[in-house]
């Protein structure tokens, strides 16, 4: 893989991480707003959650090796568990589900496993970007916390303001990826800091 074609992965990674980030959160405060699901949030969020993978792992991969074993261990994890949530909005769809309370009563425990797996891999993710830095630290902070949130399952606003923590940590991490153009990728996918022209 050439320089420049790694160069614009890492970029397409920050474009869909700042991006998607928002219309997560966007379906999200629809869904608040409404009550429960409906066709039109559910394709939004089908669309958010199906790039959530992509661009976390795309996230680690632009940072690696500085972002270590941890890091990219937690991003493959968080990835996972969105595959499988993503296939959950898919069930919505199909089934006409009225809102998340009765898609987690459908879905049992397997929604349980793969949000316990979300927090681990949020946990793990979120502690490499805290000690190693390659991006904002309060974005490993941030990720952290909005997971732990999200996964308790506050109702309401509070609910959405978890959500909202979870989708800024992803989306600082996007922008620090399209805002630091000191950072280069060269062929073998590693990642070195280069003098600023």
């Amino acid at each position: 893989m050439s320089v420049r074609t790694s160069a614009a992965l890492v970029r397409l990674a920050g474009w869909t991480a700042a991006l998607g980030s928002v219309g997560y959160f966007l379906s999200d405060l629809i869904e608040a707003v409404q009550g429960g699901f409906s066709t039109g949030q559910l394709w939004l969020t089908l669309a958010a959650e199906a790039v959530v993978p992509v661009f976390v792992v795309g996230l680690a991969l632009a940072r690696w090796p500085r972002l270590g074993r941890l890091g990219l261990v937690g991003a493959a994890v968080y990835a996972y568990a969105f595959v499988y949530f993503t296939g959950t909005v898919i069930y919505a769809l199909v089934h006409h589900t009225a809102d998340f309370a009765a898609l987690s009563d459908e879905l049992g425990v397997w929604m349980t496993v793969h949000g316990g797996l979300m927090l681990l891999g949020a946990l793990g993710l979120g502690s490499a970007v805290l000690r190693s830095g390659v991006y904002p630290r309060w974005t490993g902070v941030a990720l952290v916390v909005g997971v732990a949130l999200v996964a308790v399952g506050l109702p309401g606003p509070a609910g959405l303001l978890a959500a909202g923590i979870r989708d800024l940590a992803f989306a600082g991490m996007g922008l620090a990826l399209l805002t630091n153009d000191e950072y280069d990728v060269r062929a073998g996918g590693t990642a070195a800091q280069t003098t600023r022209r």
